[in-house]
């Protein structure tokens, strides 16, 4: 597939090294200029942003939230068959209150609203580290799983072949006004859960918990943590506030 990435943290910079490595053509963009991605390490090939659009499949948006509207220009030139992909992940501390979000319309639903146009909400679940380092083939026990929403089950299809071939198992979460339930503050969120396991969490995600989950765990977060702190810092609060005990009960 053909896929234009906008945005080279470490998310979209991930994605590109995944991508290029089984065999897609990728091309990445920075929302300010070409400049920007210089000293940045990825895969494929750096362009300005209205090229990153052109001639591609699939295009994935990942930039912080707030700054979704100001490339309203950029989408609006987007092919209709392409498929838009959001990874992006709401925090108001970096993002500035957005109030549509805060009072209730879900992350993604904002984003498509904000750009005209569908997209599927994926590759947010998991953090950058375990994109790039723990992804394995589809006979391996435990493969860790990601969820995806959204209105169009042939573009959910396409997305689903992308995460499968990067090593990673997929749980349709249905459709994108139930993306919250893998959104910050729930318990599929960074927890590195098995496809069973992921499942079951996105059941018994909590849409009114969920903005105190998230400021909780970014209150008890520090700069010196491994990943694995981080992943259990995630486990420990989301089984606190769940009455739960251990990763394995996520899904009890």
């Amino acid at each position: 597939m053909k896929i234009g990435i906008i945005g080279a943290g470490p998310i979209g910079s991930t994605l590109s090294n995944k991508f290029v490595d089984n065999g897609h053509t990728v091309k990445i963009a920075d929302v300010r200029s070409i400049e920007h991605l210089n000293n940045k390490t990825f895969s494929g090939q750096a362009v300005d942003i209205e090229n990153v659009i052109t001639d591609i499949d699939i295009l994935i948006l990942s930039i912080p939230t707030n700054i979704i509207p100001d490339i309203n220009n950029i989408i609006a030139l987007v092919s209709k068959d392409v498929i838009v992909v959001d990874t992006a992940n709401y925090y108001p501390f970096r993002d500035n209150q957005i109030e549509a979000i805060e009072h209730g319309t879900p992350e993604s639903v904002w984003v498509s609203q904000q750009i005209g146009r569908e997209v599927v909400k994926a590759f947010n679940n998991l953090l950058a580290y375990t994109l790039e380092n723990k992804g394995a083939s589809q006979e391996s026990k435990n493969r860790i799983a990601m969820a995806i929403s959204g209105n169009h089950s042939s573009a959910k299809e396409k997305v689903a072949t992308l995460i499968n071939e990067i090593g990673f198992d997929v749980v349709d979460n249905g459709e994108l006004t139930d993306s919250w339930k893998h959104q910050p503050g729930t318990p599929a969120y960074c927890t590195e859960l098995t496809k069973a396991e992921l499942a079951l969490a996105l059941e018994k995600a909590n849409k009114a918990k969920a903005p105190t989950l998230r400021d909780k765990i970014i209150e008890n977060f520090s700069p010196d943590f491994t990943h694995e702190d981080t992943v259990n810092l995630n486990r420990k609060i989301y089984n606190e506030k769940y009455s739960l005990h251990g990763k394995s009960n996520l899904i009890e």
